[in-house]
């Protein structure tokens, strides 16, 4: 007895223990599944995270620091010409009509050193005209009739790890003044552009004669020897009350405001010969335009009226090589007159001064006022930008000067411009346009993602157009209808083409499907449109045979039989492409259909896109869904069937109805497989930003576009923090997507939970 005792308490005690310590293995799994979980859960949240603060910035107001006003640099006797900076907006400049330059600190306003221009005795300042901020130069018309090209210059140099900024006075043209009236009368308005090509002149004389004048460069590529031919013209006859001369940057066109509101457009490519091309109203008969500046890159005109409004103006081509200025968009309107305007340096945005003695920074791509800041209670009269738009320069009507340094790093960003259509300079009509680096300083950034977001959707529906229809019936087949010893083979087939590198697939389409589908066009479509009726034929033939030639096919191997019918139909139906071809589309379909048709073909388009893709897909969307298929329970199916239920009634109405939520998910996830990809559209396509929704054009997407630009994307730059814009919304995307799909698969789980 106690033997037998002492027995079954040491196996007490070994079932205890045993217990113990699967009950300590389950609590560490729990323990581990857990981590395991919330780890998913926090990684998820810091990639979220991390993309929004880098998203953020684009979205934040600029911020104005470091104000301070002080008395104009040189003394307020003398009047203001311009106010304009270094780069590194550490010595700022105001030209006076003593004539002078006043080189001061920024910050301060403390005099460093006045430099006096060198004028012809006995002659004064009587215009002043300036060019291109970037280029610094500007013009003094005097009394003789003659003017003064002047620019200063910074050079820049290092004492160790000290920066030295020597300011200086050149001029481009010699110290000696140009002949502009040959009247010799004294010149009231004055207008003028210089570039590495030349310089143009324009001048209103005091005896109403208007002057144009033109120095062309042009350097031998050779020897670099340098040449210069000078043009000169008279205007006849001369616009009344001529208040402002404009010219744009490549110094071909010429604008004149005249009266209240005319502005008069000049053709200047040929300076000796300047012709009339046509006369605008710029505003509402009972207003007055006060001031006019032109943008950045010479194209654009913004102007200011009586009543605080704002509107931007440019060329808009009509019919062949002909243009016509167009009023493009109005901007938010200051609340008094306008009485001083300046543009960026570089980028389209400029500021405003108005009678109120407030300060306005507007953006004209974005259309966005940027801040409005009350600066005086006089009317500012001169205002300037240092060249990296980092801050401000503004004088009241007495000689008080203003400045402050100005955070303002992506003034181009607005959701309008993000996702709605813009009128971008050059161009006839809104777009929605992504191009985000040219060639030239000109430059207007264009970031549009629409374009993006639609070849995304694009590219999706197409790759699911092509691999939902085969992964769901080849997975309803492979799973109920198949034997299991052929779906042991077609089932781990399929899974290993999910682990093709897609960039092999983009390789291949690319280089080899594209072409061959460009020179198959129309076998090609034959096969897409006529093989499911084709499949369905044979179907119906099958059934047609007699019933012990069809015995001879073992249950659930009737695939087998359809493989070498599928060889040849597409055999057949692509030999019938260039015959057809040949017959109908001239022995060219693509050609036909960009030349008769007027439909655009790209080689790397849609079609190619959706079959590579699709063929990417499938694997995943099959094998999710013919999981959730062969795991119906057998007792379901047995008993439809043994109520009499044939296959196909117990397959649609018991089955498929049990399997949805796993279906559904499996479709789900093969969207965000497409949503996603890279490598196939990047290859595969043009990477085009259009929005043409035609299977014959290309597209570019968002992830693709990522890929392209990202390695060639200044750090912190708006560009960069677009790029992850993006993938935050691909990111926001597929979140969605799952949750949605996730709240479907529970209603069709608890459904479907009672059959």
């Amino acid at each position: 007895m106690s033997n037998t005792a002492t027995k079954q308490s040491l196996n007490q005690a070994t079932m205890q223990s045993a217990m113990a310590g699967r009950l300590l293995r389950d609590r560490i799994f729990q323990r581990v599944m857990s981590v395991g979980g919330v780890g998913v859960i926090v990684a998820i949240l810091a990639i979220f995270v991390y993309l929004a603060s880098v998203v953020v910035p684009l979205f934040t107001p600029p911020a104005v620091s470091a104000a301070k006003d002080f008395v104009a640099p040189g003394g307020a006797e003398r009047a203001t010409l311009l106010y304009t900076a270094e780069e590194q907006r550490e010595i700022g400049l105001r030209v006076t009509d003593a004539p002078a330059f006043q080189f001061f600190q920024f910050a301060s306003g403390q005099t460093l050193r006045e430099a006096p221009l060198k004028l012809p005795e006995g002659t004064h300042v009587t215009a002043f005209a300036e060019g291109s901020a970037a280029s610094y130069a500007m013009a003094l018309g005097l009394s003789d009739g003659s003017a003064l090209v002047v620019k200063p210059e910074f050079k820049v140099s290092f004492d160790g790890a000290v920066r030295r900024i020597e300011p200086q006075v050149i001029y481009p043209l010699g110290d000696a003044p140009l002949k502009l009236a040959l009247d010799s009368k004294p010149i009231v308005r004055l207008g003028m552009q210089q570039s590495e090509d030349g310089l143009v002149l324009a001048a209103l004389s005091e005896g109403g004669r208007f002057f144009l004048s033109g120095v062309n460069v042009q350097r031998n590529q050779i020897t670099g020897e340098v040449s210069s031919e000078v043009q000169q013209s008279e205007i006849i006859p001369v616009p009344s009350d001529v208040r402002k001369i404009l010219v744009e940057d490549k110094q071909r066109e010429m604008y004149l405001l005249s009266g209240a509101s005319d502005l008069i457009r000049y053709d200047i490519t040929d300076k000796a010969a300047p012709k009339l091309l046509e006369t605008v109203k710029l505003t509402e008969p009972d207003e007055r335009v006060t001031q006019m500046i032109l943008l950045s890159g010479g194209f654009s005109i913004i102007v200011g009226t009586d009543k605080g409004k704002l509107s931007q103006w440019f060329l808009v081509r009509t019919e062949g090589a002909n243009f016509k200025l167009q009023k493009i968009r109005d901007f938010t309107p200051m609340n008094g007159a306008i009485t001083a305007l300046s543009p960026e340096f570089h980028r389209k945005g400029f500021i405003v001064g108005n009678d109120r003695g407030e300060l306005g920074s507007y953006f004209a791509t974005s259309n966005r006022q940027l801040f409005v800041r009350k600066l005086s209670d006089r009317p500012l009269v001169v205002l300037g930008i240092p060249p990296r738009g980092n801050g401000y320069i503004a004088q009241d009507d007495h000689g008080r000067t203003y400045v402050a340094a100005v955070e303002n790093h992506h003034p181009e960003v607005s959701w309008s411009a993000l996702l709605g259509k813009v009128w971008y300079e050059s161009y006839e009509e809104p777009a929605y346009i992504w191009q985000s680096a040219a060639a030239n300083a000109d430059f207007e950034p264009k970031f549009s993602l629409a374009p993006l977001s639609y070849g995304t959707i694009k590219a999706a529906f197409y790759a699911m157009i092509v691999a939902v229809p085969l992964a769901l019936l080849g997975a309803i087949f492979t799973a109920y209808f198949m034997s299991p010893r052929m779906s042991s083979f077609v089932k781990p087939t399929i899974e290993i083409m999910q682990a093709l590198p897609t960039v092999v697939l983009g390789f291949l389409a690319g280089l080899w499907l594209a072409p061959y589908v460009e020179n198959n066009l129309a076998g090609v479509l034959l096969c897409l449109l006529l093989f499911p009726f084709g499949i369905l034929l044979a179907s119906l033939v099958f059934n047609a045979l007699p019933e012990p030639l069809r015995r001879r096919v073992p249950p659930g191997w009737e695939a087998a039989v359809l493989i070498p019918v599928i060889i040849l139909m597409f055999w057949g139906l692509l030999s019938l492409g260039h015959p057809i071809e040949a017959m109908f589309f001239d022995g060219d379909m693509p050609y036909w259909l960009s030349n008769t048709m007027g439909i655009k073909f790209e080689q790397r388009n849609s079609l190619v896109v959706g079959i590579a893709m699709g063929f990417a897909v499938t694997p995943t969307i099959f094998s999710i869904a013919e999981d959730a298929i062969f795991s119906v329970p057998k007792h379901l199916t047995a008993g439809s069937l043994a109520l009499g239920a044939t296959p196909w009634q117990t397959l649609t109405r018991v089955v498929l109805p049990t399997a949805s939520p796993g279906i559904f998910s499996a479709i789900m996830i093969g969207l965000g497989r497409a949503v996603g990809e890279t490598m196939i559209v990047l290859m595969a396509t043009g990477n085009t930003a259009v929005m043409d929704f035609s299977v014959f054009t290309g597209f570019r997407t968002l992830s693709a576009n990522i890929g392209v630009e990202m390695p060639e994307a200044a750090v912190g730059e708006t560009h960069y923090r677009l790029l992850f814009l993006s993938a935050l919304v691909l990111f926001g995307f597929t979140f969605v997507v799952n949750t949605l799909a996730e709240l479907v698969r529970q209603r069709l789980r608890d459904r479907y939970s009672a059959i």
